[in-house]
């Protein structure tokens, strides 16, 4: 395997890293009322959001990464409390605004969506940034193309599992009033899991605590799982997904364009 499809790979992989992938079912709960362009759009300015505080993170804050990191769990901690109060608040019915750090629940804007991303590199941060710097390189220009390739990846599942959803959203129509809570419901656990997760790396990096949990080494066991199926699949099912997915929603859309004519 060439550096490039390495790259494309463990930007795949970055969607499931142990530290950060209880977010993905959250934010794929957060888009699940999205139009498919909608979600396809959110997908990529995750995506971004994701990849631009990495980029700037090894660029800038490589000297100091060490001892950053160590605090870093503090910030994970207060990610999966946002999260867990997003959730109880979409549980009581709630349409609101609240930000992470642009975070939002339903309505949502892009920008809500690019702050989802960077909330979910600082939780992904102590286990993805290391191979991050491996592949992308200590210089810009050679590590341009590996950085390209890494975006790459992780925005192809990103986008195509929340353009899929999406598109599956209005087929199970007895569920869209309830949409809202059972996002809730998603949030909540994946919160308090994020939560919980931080406050592991803080007994971890700060009192030396046991590495040993049961609670973690059972959502690793089901992470590496998750891992395992993205590598075995590669890229080519997701794009296949974001094409097949694209045919039908710009079918559905010409369809509605043609009805009035007919009339």
């Amino acid at each position: 395997m060439n550096d490039i499809a390495l790259a494309v790979l463990a930007g795949m992989l970055a969607t499931v890293n142990p530290c950060g992938f209880a977010m993905l079912p959250a934010y794929l709960a957060l888009v699940a009322r999205d139009s498919p362009a909608r979600a396809f759009m959110s997908g990529l300015v995750m995506t971004a959001g994701f990849v631009t505080f990495f980029g700037l993170f090894g660029l800038v804050l490589t000297p100091i990464a060490t001892t950053l990191k160590r605090y870093l769990p503090f910030v994970t901690v207060v990610i999966g409390l946002a999260m867990l109060a997003i959730g109880v608040l979409l549980l009581l019915g709630k349409e609101l605004y609240l930000r992470l750090p642009k975070l939002q629940a339903a309505p949502k804007s892009l920008w809500s969506m690019y702050g989802y991303g960077i909330a979910f590199a600082i939780a992904s941060l102590s286990c993805a940034i290391g191979p991050f710097l491996v592949l992308i390189g200590a210089s810009l220009q050679e590590g341009l193309p590996a950085f390209l390739a890494y975006a790459l990846g992780m925005g192809l599942v990103v986008t195509a599992l929340a353009v899929a959803g999406s598109l599956l959203a209005p087929r199970v129509r007895k569920l869209l009033p309830h949409v809202g809570r059972i996002g809730g419901v998603v949030l909540v656990v994946m919160g308090a899991y994020v939560t919980y997760y931080g406050v592991y790396e803080l007994r971890l990096f700060l009192a030396n605590g046991s590495a040993q949990d049961p609670v973690v080494q059972a959502a690793g066991g089901f992470q590496s799982t998750l891992a395992q199926i993205v590598a075995a699949l590669g890229p080519w099912p997701f794009i296949v997904v974001l094409v097949v997915v694209s045919v039908l929603w710009l079918n559905r859309r010409r369809r509605k364009a043609v009805r009035p004519d007919r009339r």
